[in-house]
């Protein structure tokens, strides 16, 4: 498997210190994602909205439509129903779907950046892109590849600078 020159060290670095920042801002976007979902699809049926008639920050609940039930989303077929949310103002629960959604395209092009520089082998692609859609594994990632990556960048680095000079050795 071919390894990255040394003259890229520097852009594997700044692609480094993106994928770090990238990893986790899509980690904490997920775990939101995930939280609203939960709010959404749960018993309690709600989304999260800022402003409106509700105050500041409340939760607004979420109709299922007329030809639709609740249990009918989670059936084969079911998911053309129609979830209405009664709430007014900003509806925070849907900006954190689609700035998820857009995050993760910043995400997969750092993962693309770093994946290739480092030059490895496509499966390693597409497990950094997992850590976007599976929870937590984007910061268990984003560890394991600094490490590895700093390692490896320190490493090569060593081995390609010429042994210090001994002067006077007897």
């Amino acid at each position: 498997m071919p390894e990255p020159k040394v003259a890229s060290f520097p852009a594997i670095r700044g692609a480094l210190k993106f994928y770090q920042i990238a990893s986790i801002i899509t980690g904490v976007m997920l775990l939101l994602l995930l939280t609203e979902m939960i709010l959404k699809y749960s018993p309690t049926h709600v989304e999260l909205f800022v402003g409106g008639s509700g105050g500041a920050l409340w939760f607004a609940p979420v109709i299922a439509g007329d030809a639709c039930q609740w249990y009918s989303l989670f059936v084969p077929g079911g998911m053309g129903c129609q979830l209405t949310s009664v709430g007014d103002g900003f509806n925070l629960s849907m900006f954190i779907l689609v700035a998820h959604g857009w995050f993760y395209v910043v995400y997969l092009f750092s993962c693309f950046r770093m994946w290739s520089l480092m030059r490895w082998p496509f499966l390693r692609f597409i497990l950094l892109a997992l850590g976007g859609v599976v929870p937590l594994l984007s910061f268990f990632m984003e560890a394991v590849v600094a490490r590895e990556v700093k390692t490896y960048l320190a490493t090569r680095e060593a081995d390609a600078s010429p042994a210090p000079a001994t002067e006077g050795v007897r």
